[in-house]
């Protein structure tokens, strides 16, 4: 009887994620032992940069931490300061605020479902490859990310690294026929949205039962964007300053970001974790769009993430236009904010999933320290509990090329802030075992 197969999968470039990770596999007696996320981009030491600088720079620093998803860092710096000030804005910078990060999902949420994941699920090597075949659903797709780019010009003054959040509101209000034109093209899309959803659900996706714990934000009256409290599948309900006493970082040897664990295990954040844990606050005609796809939610399935996001779309285009409904000329964008000393916590729902500010600012307003932790931090050890299972069910026997195809699926499926890179992956296996020399042969 042949050994088991031992071997090492090396994977030095991950692909259609954003910014540089790797991927190291082992194998040992026939099983998948370990599974580790490299990610080995240089430090950019944003919580040090901040430092002694004034509290009104930060929605602008903290936008160019994503490209992506800017929105999400400015609201949760802006909540943290305001609450060391004692201020809340009101409710229509509230409204605002919600409305901006409603553009960011759509915009990040369409940008991962036609370029970064659908190809795997349908058998392309890539977005253009796709776009051949899928013509009409990849212009769908890119005309709704082009709709939430405009909700983020509209507030932000620009879709990348927008400059129109500051503390206590905005810096300007959009003149309301800006806002009727908008939204007379948000109503139009909203058929769009609709078969976005059913579109995803209808894709081949792996069966893939697992087990995790779900984080996500909560509120009481409405989907989670922007407040709530922090709660878990497992029963976990606390208010956002308390997140350091259940949730820890620490470092690994093969990463440069920190690793985050719940009361010591890998947890899930994103919109897969938000559905399954706010299903009940999705307005009716979402509910029962999603009904009608037959994809059951609450879901232990990690690659039902595409149709979570899809869902998140059709939300979001619903809840910009029930905020546009009402809008009006305030009679100043902004409250007004002084610093003092204190610390300060914001949390907020990224299109990625929770992410988690602490602020501490000194009595002349500068800041004195900061800590973010973000999504992808969050996510990196369930990833690697993912590819344990997924990669085995693939067969081990399989392969480089399927291997190496599974692997991406799997990190691409939670959409990971590490990526930018343009070629695919090269994979390479060493056999490990039997050799005594202990030489392996590559392939």
């Amino acid at each position: 009887m042949a050994e088991p197969r031992s071997v090492r999968i090396n994977v030095p470039l991950l692909a259609r994620v954003e910014g540089e990770g790797a991927l190291d596999l082992e194998v040992a007696g026939g099983r998948l032992v370990a599974a580790r996320l490299r990610i080995f981009e240089p430090p950019r030491f944003f919580e040090k940069l901040v430092e002694g600088r004034r509290a009104e720079e930060m929605p602008d620093l903290v936008a160019r931490i994503c490209g992506i998803c800017p929105v999400a860092y400015q609201m949760s710096a802006v909540h943290a300061l305001e609450s060391i000030a004692g201020v809340e804005p009101g409710g229509w910078v509230r409204d605002m605020r919600r409305l901006l990060y409603c553009g960011e999902w759509i915009e990040s949420h369409c940008l991962h479902i036609h370029l970064l994941a659908a190809p795997d699920f349908l058998g392309f090597p890539s977005a253009v490859a796709l776009a051949r075949e899928y013509p009409d659903e990849v212009r769908r797709g890119m005309h709704l990310q082009h709709l939430g780019n405009e909700i983020m010009v509209l507030l932000g003054g620009r879709s990348v690294h927008p400059v129109g959040t500051c503390l206590g509101g905005f810096h300007r209000a959009p003149a309301p026929e800006a806002v009727s034109r908008l939204r007379s093209r948000l109503h139009d899309a909203v058929p769009l949205a609709e078969e976005l959803v059913r579109w995803t659900a209808s894709l081949a996706l792996p069966h893939s039962r697992q087990q995790f714990v779900s984080v996500a934000l909560r509120h009481p009256t409405e989907y989670p964007l922007n407040e709530g409290r922090i709660v878990a599948s497992d029963g976990l309900d606390i208010p956002i300053a308390e997140y350091p006493a259940h949730f820890a970082e620490s470092h690994v040897a093969h990463s440069t970001a920190l690793y985050s664990h719940y009361r010591g295990q890998a947890y899930l954040v994103g919109p897969l974790a938000r559905l399954n844990l706010n299903l009940d606050q999705l307005p009716a005609p979402v509910r029962r769009n999603l009904v009608r796809t037959g994809v059951p939610f609450p879901s232990a399935n990690m690659f039902h993430s595409i149709v979570a996001r899809a869902v998140e779309v059709h939300y979001a285009l619903l809840e910009a236009l029930r905020i546009m409904d009402d809008y009006h000329l305030p009679e100043t964008p902004r409250a007004e904010v002084r610093l003092r000393a204190g610390v300060g916590f914001g949390c907020t729902e990224a299109p990625r999933g929770l992410l988690w500010h602490q602020w501490e600012t000194g009595a002349d307003g500068r800041v004195t320290g900061c800590r973010i932790v973000p999504p992808t931090s969050q996510n990196q050890a369930r990833i690697e509990e993912d590819l344990l299972q997924a990669v085995e069910a693939a067969g081990l026997d399989s392969p480089a090329d399927v291997l190496r195809q599974r692997a991406e699926t799997v990190i691409r499926n939670y959409d990971p802030c590490i990526s930018c890179a343009t070629h695919f992956l090269r994979l390479r296996i060493n056999d490990v075992g039997p050799d005594p020399a202990g030489a392996g042969a590559a392939r």
